[in-house]
């Protein structure tokens, strides 16, 4: 009886260290559940809270394993060279213990992986009209379009291109990723111009010579004469 009852104890105790926390708390993949979709269940949680947490994830931590949940699995098991099933088993749940331990090198993945993810998101806007002073669906000039794609991504920027200007870190052009910003002289002296670079050479923008948003490439004469840097806003 006294057994039993210090066993009903411990079970009560580790309850409440879990339901205490914003997530679980597992020593190893073998204390965690096997996952996969079409599961809904605190653990589904507690891997979307993780998977955020280190940039795989950018969707609600709603505890339910859909296919945005499974796409963000596979993207992990990618990347740490596991088998890219979607199921999240053993090896899955130690891989994220093992990677959350190493917080610099997550952090600088999950910039990348962000900045991919604005540079395609942006991308779903080419062809919308230019329209002065548009900083929504129905049409953009040039800053209000950097100032909306980045909004939707939680990170504030100021609305006019002057402004954006200097806001994040100059980076050369060695150096330039997507989701970058860059900057151009373009109608008035400084910086009048701004666009999303997306890589392979071209930067995303509204353009009001192009009419609409457009993707050009920055080697051409007229951008390449009036260009004034790059900067990452994204930390």
């Amino acid at each position: 009886m006294r057994i039993a009852k210090i066993n009903l104890f411990a079970v009560i105790c580790v309850f409440l260290l879990i339901i205490g926390s914003n997530s679980l708390v597992f020593a190893s993949g073998q204390d965690m559940p096997v996952l996969k979709q079409g599961e809904k269940s605190e653990a589904v949680y507690t891997l979307q809270a993780e998977l955020k947490r280190l940039g795989f994830y950018q969707y609600s931590v709603d505890g339910n394993f859909g296919l945005y949940t499974k796409a963000s699995v596979i993207e992990f098991q990618q990347t740490v060279g596991i088998e890219a099933d979607g199921i999240v088993g053993e090896g899955t749940w130690q891989a994220i213990r093992n990677y959350s331990g190493n917080t610099e090198l997550s952090r600088g993945k999950s910039d990348r992986r962000i900045g991919q993810q604005i540079a395609g998101f942006a991308q779903k806007y080419l062809g919308v009209p230019y329209v002065w002073g548009g900083s929504g669906e129905g049409g953009f000039d040039c800053s209000g379009f950097i100032h909306y794609v980045y909004g939707r991504y939680n990170i504030s920027l100021p609305r006019v291109a002057d402004e954006q200007y200097d806001t994040g870190r100059r980076i050369p052009l060695s150096d330039i990723e997507p989701g970058d910003l860059v900057f151009y002289s373009t109608y008035a002296p400084g910086p009048s111009h701004v666009g999303i670079y997306v890589g392979n050479g071209q930067f995303i923008h509204a353009s009001s010579g192009a009419g609409e948003v457009t993707l050009t490439a920055m080697s051409k004469p007229y951008y390449q004469a009036r260009f004034l840097g790059a900067f990452r806003v994204i930390r």
